[in-house]
């Protein structure tokens, strides 16, 4: 009897405890828009970015199909910031970009289908349209790099860089 129980959790740890770690943003990828003037660097603020359809129309996250966050509301970027004490080493909410606008998405989130429409709250810029693309979505658990580092073209994890012009 002691040597089928000896057995018994020789197996439940071998099999039982196999499963990989998962990682902290399993099923969640990011974009990251950095909208900026043509002569300065410097992230503009109170801009509305969001993502909207080919007619021009802001998208639904019906039933949390594109995002985990915000059912049933429009897909609006979030402006990026500082978690850190001023004392600190600077450290941001999105470790993975500084300062800029991002948004939380699947990561089966169909990039390629959608646009992100940028526009000016106190209409200095003009608002701006922009195609997404599949390569904008920063995939972060290794496993999925892993599948995005063996397929040919652009590399994922690139922030849509966005040029302002003045009205």
């Amino acid at each position: 009897m002691k040597n089928k129980l000896s057995v018994f959790f020789l197996l439940f740890s071998l099999f039982g405890y196999s499963q990989v770690p998962h990682c902290g943003f399993d099923f969640t990828s990011y974009l990251v828009v950095i909208p900026h003037e043509k002569s300065n660097t410097a992230v503009i603020n109170d801009l509305q970015i969001t993502i909207v359809d080919e007619d021009g129309k802001e998208v639904l996250n019906t039933d949390n199909s594109l995002s985990w966050v915000n059912k049933d509301k429009a897909l609006l970027f979030d402006r990026n910031y500082l978690i850190s004490k001023p004392t600190d080493k600077e450290r941001w909410f999105f470790p993975y970009a500084t300062e800029s606008y991002f948004l939380s998405v699947t990561n089966t989130f169909p990039a390629d289908n959608y646009n992100v429409k940028i526009t000016d709250l106190k209409g200095v810029y003009k608002t701006q349209t922009i195609p997404l693309q599949n390569f904008n979505m920063y995939i972060l658990c290794s496993s999925e790099n892993e599948k995005q580092s063996r397929q040919f073209g652009p590399r994922t994890n690139r922030p849509i860089e966005v040029v302002m012009e003045k009205n």
